[in-house]
């Protein structure tokens, strides 16, 4: 696409001018209107600024719309928000066109098994489609407990309880369990919705460099006397990049310095392990090493809603007490059969676990040999494309759509500029013939951007 008014620049500098002058009006959107205004009973109302009760020009609708306008002069289409016309697994269809498909967390094809879509279906005509209201108020149906019973015997521990919502399960956890006398210590690369359950707690919060043990040992060393309770957070499987922690190191500090560890296995459960149980059984670790584990059900376990297990004095206080499961209705019993009748498919065939690390290895070592800078990735089942700035991720996502491969990009300020990418989420039914398609697709369009 043509773009007028910068005669003599090669496409380039084109685009980096045009990227600079879009991070200036971001920040200058971030910061918001800058006043000073006196403020009189009489005309208050009168003296207040659009910006300040009017959407429109809110600064966070400002930023996407600067980020809007600066695709449309660079012509790139937006590729948020596509509408899928069936099930999207290794392949899906849009608009129309079938695609290979790197935008899904549907790890192990559990999403549309016909298993899984019979017990929903089995669910809604004995149960309905919502238990209505709290599950504390107005109790709760047998799927509830089979599915939290199962799920706290894979990580052999008491108990565990489910959320209708995965953010919202680590926002209600951390925010109702700690207080601000507290100190939560967290990866630096933490997901949103741990920082902002932290937040909500009033709690100490202090980042550590990422999967950095012995950084997170000299911060404990120097902190842990000045606080009461202490809360370690880590992710099974970053999201993001796809590489894990040295779990043992930061069981062995969580002991020493007498704290909490919790594990997110959002992206972790069903992928790792020999069996798919997650980071627990790829360490050989006992269910006991972490206090609150985990998880969401909307990924490998092919549902909606998220869950913590541990002692049955965790989950019973957060029963009876945290405001996202007390204040909620329940968690609609469809959505309930469905992970159960997922994790009984995932214990029962686990070659389709063993199919998934398989593809996943094969994907990362494919790239790695094409010369993509895949990061730190370990090849589990989510691999990012390093492409070093916004406008390259963006560019190069739709090319690959052009060529029938559907991954989205990770844009700043999503990630810092230097760090925007494609994230490649690998399904068991990806084949080998489409990893090494591609990949292959993959090298070519960067090496012609």
């Amino acid at each position: 696409m043509a773009r007028k008014g910068l005669p003599g620049l090669t496409a380039q500098i084109k685009d980096k001018l045009i990227q600079q002058a879009l991070e200036r009006r971001l920040r200058q959107a971030e910061q918001g209107p800058s006043f000073e205004a006196p403020v009189r009973a009489a005309d208050a109302a009168a003296d207040t600024p659009e910006q300040h009760f009017r959407f429109a020009l809110h600064p966070g609708y400002q930023q996407i719309r600067i980020i809007r306008e600066g695709a449309t002069r660079l012509g790139i289409e937006s590729p948020f928000f596509m509408l899928h016309e069936g099930i999207a697994g290794a392949t899906t269809r849009i608009d129309g066109r079938e695609y290979i498909n790197y935008a899904s967390y549907n790890y192990l094809g559990l999403s549309g098994h016909p298993k899984i879509a019979a017990a929903a279906k089995e669910a809604i005509d004995r149960y309905g489609t919502s238990v209505s209201a709290s599950r504390l108020v107005s109790g709760e149906r047998p799927v509830h407990r089979q599915l939290e019973q199962a799920i706290a015997r894979v990580y052999d521990v008491d108990d565990a309880i489910t959320f209708v919502s995965g953010h919202a399960t680590n926002v209600t956890t951390i925010g109702h369990l700690f207080a601000p006398q507290d100190l939560i210590l967290h990866d630096e690369l933490i997901h949103n919705s741990v920082v902002q359950g932290i937040t909500l707690s009033g709690a100490r919060r202090l980042p550590f460099p990422h999967n950095d043990w012995s950084a997170l040992d000299a911060i404990l060393s120097q902190q842990r006397h000045h606080f009461q309770r202490v809360l370690i957070v880590l992710e099974g499987i970053y999201s993001m990049d796809g590489d894990y922690p040295e779990l043992p190191r930061f069981v062995d500090l969580k002991k020493r310095y007498r704290a909490f560890l919790m594990v997110d296995e959002a992206h972790s459960f069903g992928v790792m392990g020999r069996t798919g149980l997650g980071i627990r059984e790829h360490f050989g670790l006992p269910g006991a090493d972490v206090d609150i584990w985990m998880g969401t059900l909307s990924k490998a376990l092919a549902g909606c809603g998220g869950y913590v297990a541990g002692e049955s004095a965790l989950v019973e206080h957060l029963k009876f007490l945290a405001p996202g499961f007390l204040y909620s209705v329940g968690m609609p019993p469809p959505t309930a059969a469905a992970s159960l009748a997922a994790l009984q498919c995932l214990q029962g065939e686990p070659e389709r676990v063993a199919t998934l690390q398989e593809r996943g290895r094969l994907f990362l070592a494919q790239a790695r040999a094409a010369g993509v800078d895949t990061g730190s990735s370990a090849g589990f089942a989510v691999i990012p494309a390093l492409t070093g700035s916004s406008i390259k991720a963006a560019r190069l996502a739709s090319a690959l759509f052009e060529r029938g491969i559907n991954v989205q990009p990770i844009l700043y300020p999503a990630v810092p500029e230097k760090s925007a990418r494609l994230r490649f989420f690998i399904s068991c039914q990806h084949t080998e013939a489409q990893i090494r398609q591609t990949v292959a697709t993959l090298a070519e369009a960067l090496g012609q951007l």
